[in-house]
């Protein structure tokens, strides 16, 4: 699917992107970068599309996708701050010692 294709479910489900990546607890930044790949991956066209049939159909998916309590994935990136961290405890440990 288009990015086009998306957006164009998105206005039928009346969701803002901003509001869909919330509910999804995936990042807008994610998201947009589908825009420059031209595709979006099937997963989230198939989320958009199933948002945009209940949408028609009256049903209060927002409700039910909240209700699902998902959690946002979190990046585990180089670590830096984590190994100051350590750095400080280890230096803690030494001079209580």
């Amino acid at each position: 699917m288009t990015f086009i294709e998306f957006k164009k479910l998105l206005l039928d489900a009346e969701i803002s992107l901003p509001k869909f990546s919330k509910l999804i607890k995936v990042s807008e930044k994610n998201i947009q970068s589908y825009k420059k790949k031209g595709a979006v991956p099937n997963t989230v066209a198939v989320i958009a599309k199933c948002f945009a049939v209940m949408h028609h159909k009256d049903i209060d998916y927002k409700h039910k996708i909240e209700s699902l309590q998902l959690e946002a994935k979190t990046k585990k990136g180089a670590g830096f701050a984590k190994t100051k961290k350590e750095a400080q405890e280890k230096e803690t440990n030494v001079t209580s010692s």
